[in-house]
């Protein structure tokens, strides 16, 4: 099944209900993956311009973007975005795959 990372800043007043009333998010967002047919893998806060970073698996992007409009629904993020991920194992097949391809391709060339 293939992996997505999903990103996301919270709202302030999010952010505020949590220092306020400190909640476990991984245990929130879990059901609701489970529930599109994926796995949360983990679910890091983190530091910088992003609030949390999750690492899901699921079956196909429209599971990943279900969720991705289920959590943008609900109010309680700023923005948000989904990165998919391949493995090593599949970047390689890509890559063979491009070494093939790339005999049929005829560059721009420039002086």
């Amino acid at each position: 099944m293939p992996f997505y990372m999903f990103q996301a800043r919270y709202t302030a007043a999010a952010l505020k209900e949590m220092v306020k009333n400190p909640q476990d998010r991984e245990a929130a967002a879990r059901p609701l993956i489970e529930a599109l047919g994926g796995k949360l893998h983990h679910l890091f806060f983190c530091f910088g311009s992003e609030d949390i970073v999750a690492l899901i698996e699921g079956p196909n992007d429209e599971m990943m973007a279900a969720g991705a409009l289920a959590v943008g629904a609900s109010g309680a993020f700023s923005s948000g975005s989904t990165t998919k991920l391949m493995t090593a194992q599949d970047a390689m097949k890509a890559m063979q795959k491009a070494a093939t391809a790339s005999k049929s391709y005829k560059p721009v060339l420039t002086s």
